[in-house]
């Protein structure tokens, strides 16, 4: 893994961007020992507190709190020129402006020639939250290109299934992107009392799997799970190759 840029993108609010953020950080700092990672988000600052991956917040929005495409220019100055593997964090309240941006000003294909490797992730939740994240996901698709795409599965919303019980594979706007798919990764659904309330305060703490395995503050069954639960999604990651 050499000069990826990792962009995490989804219409939706609260679907688990930066969740996924720090997993993908987490994963490039596994694999080549640094990252480098940046936070978009405007108003839920979650990636850049962090202090373990070191998230830089790029500030965006003028006095009047209107996001300036403009100053997206200096974060791929850096993406562009300086070498390193880095993850991005945008927000619900970036999204459009940043899809814009890539599109208008040939952001991936710019990439392409100085030989970085670009992924878009994006995330469809269950549940409740499938017909938003499913519209956000398609729009990615079918707007970008030349870049990977990786579609992430959240299961904590809910089965990833329509109102009418089809799973969203099986949907139409599914397969209208499937062959534009790097790969998937799933964040499965377990027992809420235990693995759901091990991840709320890892994610309350701002903890990194590794920092949770070193502290006192969590019992030994709760790094267990941890354990567990990373195997499950580095192992994904890995497979991937990215």
């Amino acid at each position: 893994m050499q000069n990826t840029v990792h962009f995490v993108l989804q219409a939706k609010g609260g679907i688990g961007k930066s969740f996924v953020s720090t997993l993908l950080a987490q994963h490039v700092m596994n694999e080549t020992g640094a990252v480098r990672c940046f936070d978009t988000d405007q108003e839920n600052t979650t990636f850049a507190h962090y202090a373990a991956l070191a998230v830089r917040h790029i500030p965006l929005a003028d006095q009047s709190r209107v996001i300036n495409p403009k100053r997206f220019d200096s974060l791929m100055e850096t993406l562009l020129t300086e070498e390193g593997n880095f993850v991005v964090d945008t927000g619900a309240n970036t999204f459009a402006n940043l899809l814009a941006y890539m599109v208008e000003n040939e952001v991936f294909p710019m990439m392409n020639d100085v030989h970085k490797t670009t992924y878009v992730h994006t995330i469809v939740g269950g549940g409740d939250m499938l017909a938003d994240t499913a519209n956000g996901f398609y729009a990615i698709a079918q707007k970008v290109s030349g870049t990977r795409i990786v579609l992430w599965f959240n299961e904590h919303f809910g089965e990833i299934k329509t109102a009418e019980g089809k799973p969203f594979m099986e949907t139409q706007a599914y397969k209208l992107c499937e062959s534009r798919l790097t790969g998937r990764v799933t964040l499965y659904r377990h027992n809420p009392l235990t693995f759901g309330e091990d991840i709320r305060k890892l994610n309350t703490k701002r903890h990194t799997i590794l920092q949770a395995l070193a502290s006192p503050e969590y019992s030994l069954m709760e790094k267990q799970r941890l354990r567990t639960f990373a195997r499950e999604v580095f192992g994904q990651l890995k497979a991937l190759k990215l």
